[in-house]
């Protein structure tokens, strides 16, 4: 019984970051459940003419009008078809809505902050001021991105 209560006590010191892990590529990367709204299916595009390369366009979601990025396009990797398991997710931040084009939801993980360290300057040709940090877990290296960083220029003031 007190080793019981012990592992919980040692449990709920550990800090967690919940995430949602998706996949571009062979790499893994996580963002912050709490900025996730909903994950969709893709839907049409309405394209805008003269807007930025990695800008897909606009979808209308639900009476909505979301902006669609494409992450890979952003992050210069190398361009892929839409699958089956291609999704958009849609964001919500502080004075910004967006949705991005991610190749797979993964999973929600509750990642423990002592196993994500700081992002070197550079990884996998994302610079590195676009991450937070990456977490080690099993056998995966998770790039967990700082949608601040990435998405800020848009924010409203």
């Amino acid at each position: 019984m007190e080793l019981t209560k012990r592992s919980n006590d040692l449990e709920a010191e550990v800090a967690v970051d919940q995430q949602i892990l998706f996949k571009m590529g062979n790499e893994y990367y996580g963002l912050s459940i709490s900025l996730v709204r909903e994950i969709i299916k893709p839907l049409p595009i309405t394209r805008f003419p003269k807007s930025p390369p990695y800008v897909e366009g606009v979808i209308d979601l639900r009476g909505r009008i979301l902006p669609i990025i494409n992450l890979r396009k952003m992050f210069d990797l190398e361009p892929l078809e839409q699958t089956d398991d291609t999704r958009f997710v849609d964001l919500q931040m502080d004075g910004l809505n967006i949705g991005i084009i991610v190749d797979a939801v993964s999973e929600v993980m509750n990642i423990p902050q002592n196993l994500i360290e700081p992002a070197p300057p550079i990884i996998a040709g994302v610079e590195g001021k676009y991450l937070h940090g990456i977490a080690r877990l099993n056998d995966k290296l998770i790039m967990l991105l700082d949608v601040d960083e990435i998405f800020g220029q848009w924010k409203k003031k």
